[in-house]
């Protein structure tokens, strides 16, 4: 590991941040000018679909290409075929075409490029931290992130307001520039075991290859079926408390945006919390912890209580996250083979990209028939249970524990085990 692994550390999240900025406001856009111009449930649901759907389908060959090519190449490449399809819709609607169908092409491919990014970005991470400073990088990572999606709706929502939304598009092809430079001409990533050299890639063969090496591996079977069972139960609170902030507390526009930058505002303070105290020294205890202070809060919030003290639970919520979420990830950065690292991340992409959606296409038309309360309270409870079981699997509990590093470390000033 590099001495100079900070610096490095500092410059590949800078360019990431450029690159998630600009991705955020091209999101938000979307979905704001679709439900404002077309004001169809119809046409939301079709756009959703298209953002999750590709990624999906796309995951398990991206999962090949971050485990078998150069990470920074594909990287760059992701970034720039989406800035490229975002230029030439911008273009399209500079000279008048402004069809809703093309958003939705504009969705696939960005769904597409958002499924080659994303298991490079983190099976990049291993490269480049040291070990034992996986986990304060990945919550500081996070609340960074999440303070991004503070801002990006605020700011996209301002410009929305002045501009067209073709222009709102340049910005997203403007931040993809800066990241892409930042990435070519000022990161220097070491080439990784695995990585190809002018070989024949056989992509089914590395796919079971893959799949062979989950099933067999110690603890990411378990690990994968608690995270989409979990998933599964929160997208109630994920997706369903708008529905029921206008159904218990008025239709207010701020009541929406108000519970959207609490859960927010949480979710930064929790992801720099992870980068500062790391959580308990076992993973699968910070994540149980978590999940099981998730599932109460998520019970809580079917109690009808005053709208302040709804507002504080869903802070708390996203508070709590980051200390699911970073743990999750650095455990398989940290017990995945270098060389299979890009496969696993790609199925635990899978998995985070189905399991919500699945879970309302369940809870969704259940709330017509039902309060949303009750789903609140019953999916609480369901993660609470589920969490105290995850916390008993001994498998999952011996993955937990983070590497003890060595004392003759060149970075032994990092030796605490967080």
């Amino acid at each position: 590991m590099s001495k100079h692994w900070k610096t490095t550390v500092g410059l590949f999240l800078t360019g990431q941040l450029f690159s998630l900025f600009g991705s955020l406001m091209v999101q938000y856009a979307i979905t704001w000018y679709i439900t404002l111009t077309t004001q169809s449930g119809l046409m939301m649901t079709i756009s959703i679909l298209c953002g999750f759907i590709p990624a999906f389908i796309l995951s398990p060959v991206a999962g090949v290409w971050a485990d078998r090519f150069n990470r920074k190449r594909i990287i760059i490449i992701a970034d720039g075929l989406i800035a490229l399809v975002t230029l030439l819709t911008a273009i399209t609607f500079l000279l008048g075409y402004r069809e809703i169908w093309l958003l939705f092409v504009v969705s696939i491919f960005r769904s597409f490029g958002s499924a080659v990014h994303s298991p490079a970005v983190s099976a990049v991470y291993p490269q480049i931290v040291p070990s034992e400073m996986l986990t304060r990088v990945q919550g500081i990572n996070s609340g960074i992130q999440s303070s991004m999606m503070i801002v990006a709706p605020i700011i996209a929502l301002g410009l929305l307001s002045i501009w067209p939304l073709e222009w709102v598009f340049s910005i997203d092809v403007i931040t993809a520039i800066l990241a892409i430079i930042t990435l070519t001409y000022f990161v220097k990533l070491p080439k990784h075991a695995n990585e190809s050299s002018g070989q024949k890639v056989e992509y089914f063969k590395d796919i079971k290859m893959g799949l062979q090496y989950i099933k067999e591996h110690q603890f990411l079977i378990p690990f994968f079926i608690y995270t989409a069972f979990i998933l599964f139960m929160v997208a109630p609170v994920a997706f369903l408390t708008p529905l029921q902030v206008v159904r218990t507390y008025g239709s207010d526009l701020w009541r929406l945006s108000a519970i959207e930058i609490a859960f927010s505002v949480g979710m930064t303070l929790g992801g720099f919390g992870v980068g500062i105290i790391g959580g308990f020294k076992n993973r699968i205890v910070t994540m149980s912890f978590a999940m099981v202070m998730m599932g109460l809060s998520s019970a809580i919030l079917g109690l009808q209580i005053a709208f302040w003290l709804y507002l504080g639970v869903m802070g708390f919520i996203g508070l709590m996250l980051p200390f699911y979420n970073t743990p999750a990830i650095v455990m398989i950065q940290e017990k995945v083979e270098p060389s299979y690292l890009g496969r696993v991340l790609s199925v635990m992409s899978m998995i985070s990209t189905i399991a919500m959606p699945l879970g309302m296409i369940v809870f969704g038309p259940l709330a017509d028939i039902i309060d949303v309360e009750w789903i609140l309270i019953g999916t609480g409870m369901m993660m609470v249970v589920f969490s105290i079981t995850m916390s008993r699997n001994k498998r999952l509990l011996e993955a937990g524990v983070a590497k003890i590093v060595s004392t003759n470390s060149p970075i032994n000033e990092y030796k605490d085990i967080t």
